[in-house]
């Protein structure tokens, strides 16, 4: 038995000796971690203490303006083109060589004054069917017949179809160009400081309605003294000035009731009433590329 022992403690040397060129791990004891020791990260182990999180970088602003297209719709009906008139006349004659005659004694006392100024209608209306040689009575004994009929009364004449102000060019009118529709344009400042035509707007204040902020811009720019009807508190169109900046334009369709524009003369300097065509030649080429489509071409 002690000759096993001694064996056994003689196997154990020699193997610490074979060993003994291996690194011993030392395990330091460790105390309980405070508040202290977490918030102050240790540098005694070499390992880097964790980099701060870098901040994000903060997202463009939007910045949202809103625009009104206001209409003064056509006055008068449009000319009609050299096939219409062709058309309607053809129409006319047909329905008048269809239609049954008029019972006008049924209608009229005969030899009445009444009786003579309707025939001299009807001949009127056979003439400008049928021409002047289709009725079979001349022209002077329905011109004799006309003024027997009517002697003294005036004959009220159509107003001109061509209005002063189309004459004179006055791009200020709102009577010009009747059958036309006519847009309010503006010289303002654009953002840049730069004088240039455009529609009226406007900025939109925090937690304002843009269809609220579109009529308060509108009579900001061109004054009170018009009666004006924003049409639909959706916008008809957006406009994007810069693609490299967050900024938009919304614009709204509005027309004009009553009034006339009234600058203050200081953010405004001019106004004019255009049509389509004349409102390409007034603005940028970018800004009618943004907006051509939002307008009728009648």
């Amino acid at each position: 038995m002690h000759s096993f022992v001694q064996m056994l403690s003689r196997r154990v040397l020699s193997s610490c000796r074979t060993h003994r060129n291996v690194p011993r791990i030392h395990l330091s004891s460790r105390s309980l971690a405070t508040e202290a020791d977490v918030s102050a990260p240790s540098t005694s182990s070499g390992i880097p203490p964790p980099s701060a999180p870098k901040a994000k970088k903060e997202a463009p602003k939007h910045t949202l303006k809103t625009a009104v297209i206001l209409n003064r719709s056509p006055i008068i009906t449009r000319t009609p083109t050299k096939f219409e008139k062709s058309y309607h006349a053809y129409q006319s004659r047909i329905q008048r060589a269809l239609h049954n005659p008029f019972p006008s004694e049924f209608y009229f006392k005969p030899g009445s004054l009444l009786e003579g100024k309707f025939a001299a209608e009807e001949r009127e209306r056979e003439r400008e069917a049928f021409g002047r040689s289709g009725t079979g009575v001349s022209e002077a004994s329905q011109s004799d017949g006309v003024l027997e009929v009517l002697g003294e009364e005036e004959v009220v004449k159509p107003m001109p179809r061509v209005h002063e102000a189309d004459i004179k060019g006055d791009t200020k009118s709102l009577d010009r160009q009747g059958e036309r529709n006519l847009y309010l344009l503006v010289r303002g400042k654009d953002a840049t400081g730069k004088e240039v035509w455009r529609f009226p707007h406007g900025d939109v204040k925090p937690e304002e309605l843009l269809h609220d902020a579109a009529r308060r811009d509108l009579h900001a720019e061109c004054g009170d003294h018009m009666d004006t009807w924003v049409v639909s508190r959706n916008p008809i169109g957006v406009y994007q000035p810069s693609p490299s900046e967050e900024n938009y334009i919304f614009f709204y369709k509005a027309h004009i009731l009553a009034g006339q524009v009234r600058p203050d003369g200081k953010n405004i300097q001019d106004f004019a009433w255009l049509t389509k065509e004349e409102i390409e030649s007034h603005v940028e080429t970018e800004y009618w590329t943004g907006v051509k489509d939002m307008l009728s071409d009648f």
